[in-house]
């Protein structure tokens, strides 16, 4: 029997919608299901991962995975969810994105697997790139009155105005682009379910009536939708002040990708250790319980973030991260500050008050360093009285000569000095 990838999707909270019969499809045979992801960057972002992790559950529970990256429509750009119209991208810059994603996508699904359900990868662009615009009216206009295209919410929306541009053609026809890929893919794949967030319905389901009304009333074929994943105040989730949550570790390193996770709310923790991790339903209700016992421990959040960087990146990066928290919140040493990579370091000390000195004002006591080249310290008076009582390090490391000299052998990544009051004050100099 195989494992219920439905039941699954329920008690995980990532289930919204599902045509009638999806389930029963499920639990009789090996499916091939698709989720459609757009190559608009060369990275996903967290608010892909939903998507991504649908697809690993459903490999898990025995069936087949493709995820599509959308070459063609990526090229012309779907309304739904979107107020504006989006750039369109070239051959070359698709292709990289595209083999850039698989290679983040192949950290979630099994792509070498020798059984029936290895996953795969496909890009629409190859069935697209030669179809001339005669055939597509042809074979797949035909079949979709416009009436029944104009009553999906998506078009709806950006027709009564809410949306400043209207609603282009180009983009009007992207619901029949995508019915034609789950056409294509049900042809040539066997592909009988399409997976996709909440706001993809419309879309998913005009897929279905065209494989309905080309290929006759007994071929039958499913949608499912997971919900679009907000946090608890309603607000988006994955966005940050400083942009989106990447999985490329060059746009978004893994510390800060850690502490995004490490971050979230007690509520917003309790929803997506279900959806972010493979953790089975028994060790998140024991984690649950215990978070509840003592909140303030974040037993929760320590979790989901160990679970999702590793996923993500690697055991040896969550450490990594783990190590530069602790910089911050508890115990370190020069050498753990030496470890992080220059871009890690910044993110580490973000927000911490930065001071630039001139790299000829090296060479001179810490005592006119940290009060006349930067102002680290109010007075040469207060410095004095703190380094006699133990209070101010350089580096993570005790200062307890005031006249100590500052030379270019103290400086991190050969720029930065770190001053630190007490235990929580950091001022970050840095040399130029």
């Amino acid at each position: 029997m195989r494992k219920n990838f439905v039941e699954e999707l329920r008690w995980r909270g990532m289930l919204a919608q599902m045509m009638p019969g999806t389930e029963e499809l499920l639990q009789k045979e090996m499916v091939t299901a698709y989720l459609g992801t757009d190559p608009t960057a060369d990275s996903l972002h967290i608010g892909h991962l939903c998507g991504i992790m649908m697809l690993r559950h459903l490999q898990r529970c025995g069936h087949k995975p493709i995820i599509l990256v959308g070459g063609a429509t990526g090229m012309i750009g779907d309304p739904s969810g979107k107020s504006q119209e989006r750039n369109l991208l070239n051959d070359e810059t698709l292709r990289h994105n595209q083999e850039c994603i698989k290679a983040q996508v192949a950290k979630f699904l099994d792509f070498e697997s020798k059984d029936d359900n290895a996953a795969l990868m496909v890009n629409n662009y190859d069935w697209m790139k030669n179809f001339t615009f005669l055939d597509f009216a042809r074979e797949v206009g035909k079949h979709i009155t416009v009436n029944y295209m104009m009553a999906k919410e998506s078009v709806q929306q950006r027709l009564n105005g809410t949306a400043r541009d209207g609603l282009s053609f180009t983009e009007f026809t992207y619901q029949l682009l995508q019915g034609y890929d789950f056409l294509y893919l049900y042809q040539h794949y066997g592909v009988k379910l399409q997976l996709g967030g909440n706001d993809q319905w419309g879309n998913m389901t005009t897929g279905t009536e065209l494989i309905r009304r080309t290929l006759g009333n007994e071929v039958e074929t499913f949608a499912l939708t997971c919900p679009l994943i907000t946090k608890a105040d309603g607000k988006k989730f994955g966005k940050t002040e400083s942009g989106n949550i990447w999985l490329d570790r060059n746009r978004t390193t893994p510390y800060k990708f850690y502490q995004f996770w490490l971050n979230v709310s007690d509520e917003d923790a309790e929803r997506y250790i279900k959806i972010f991790t493979s953790l089975e339903k028994d060790v998140i209700d024991a984690l649950v319980e215990e978070h509840k016992q003592d909140p303030g421990r974040r037993v929760l959040q320590r979790r989901l973030a160990e679970e999702v960087t590793v996923m993500v990146h690697s055991r040896e990066d969550l450490e990594t991260a783990i190590e530069a928290s602790n910089i911050l919140f508890g115990k370190s040493t020069k050498e753990a500050l030496e470890r992080l990579d220059e871009q890690t370091f910044l993110d580490v000390f973000d927000g911490v008050p930065q001071f630039e000195i001139d790299k000829d004002q090296l060479g001179q006591p810490a005592i006119e360093v940290l009060t006349a080249a930067a102002p680290v310290f109010p007075s040469k008076g207060e410095m004095r009285k703190m380094v006699q009582g133990g209070g101010v390090s350089l580096n993570k490391e005790k200062l307890t000569d005031q006249n100590r000299l500052i030379t270019a052998e103290d400086l991190i990544d050969g720029k930065y000095l770190l001053a630190q009051k007490g235990k929580k004050n950091y001022f970050l100099l840095v040399v130029k």
